[in-house]
């Protein structure tokens, strides 16, 4: 979770809403993202969407079942779309997303019953540092 609150700050340095993800296999970050909307004028380029770009390119697979991400918030529907598509096997993340979270807060889209895949989740990881880089964007932004 620290690498993708590293992530995040990048994206805080860069102007982007603060959010990041890393994707691990075997041990090793094999993708890292973090919100690139505004930079690359991408409705999509979301973290973790940007994360598992990268991790399907360096495992040579779209399918990333021996994989985990962490994401320093409760992944969105199209995030968490990917994320079933992917066949991730495990998603960790910080804060929840009272306005968009689709695994609990707003959607349960992540181990619908309808849904083939099903991942192991957890949630709460550092919430407290992963909302309080979001609240301080959005502080300075009023």
């Amino acid at each position: 979770m620290e690498e993708a609150l590293r992530s995040a700050q990048r994206a805080l340095e860069a102007g982007e809403v603060p959010v990041g993800a890393v994707v691990i296999c075997d041990g090793r970050v094999v993708g890292r993202g973090w919100n690139r909307n505004l930079t690359d004028n991408d409705p999509t380029a979301h973290a973790e969407i940007i994360a598992l770009r990268e991790a399907g390119r360096n495992v040579g697979n779209y399918r990333l079942g021996d994989c985990e991400l962490f994401a320093t918030i409760e992944p969105c529907a199209m995030c968490a779309g990917a994320l079933v598509h992917a066949r991730i096997r495990r998603l960790v993340y910080g804060a929840d997303d009272p306005k968009a979270g689709a695994v609990r807060s707003v959607l349960a889209v992540i181990n619908h019953p309808q849904l083939n895949h099903q991942m192991d989740v957890r949630g709460g990881v550092l919430a407290g540092r992963s909302a309080e880089i979001l609240q301080e964007f959005f502080r300075k932004r009023r």
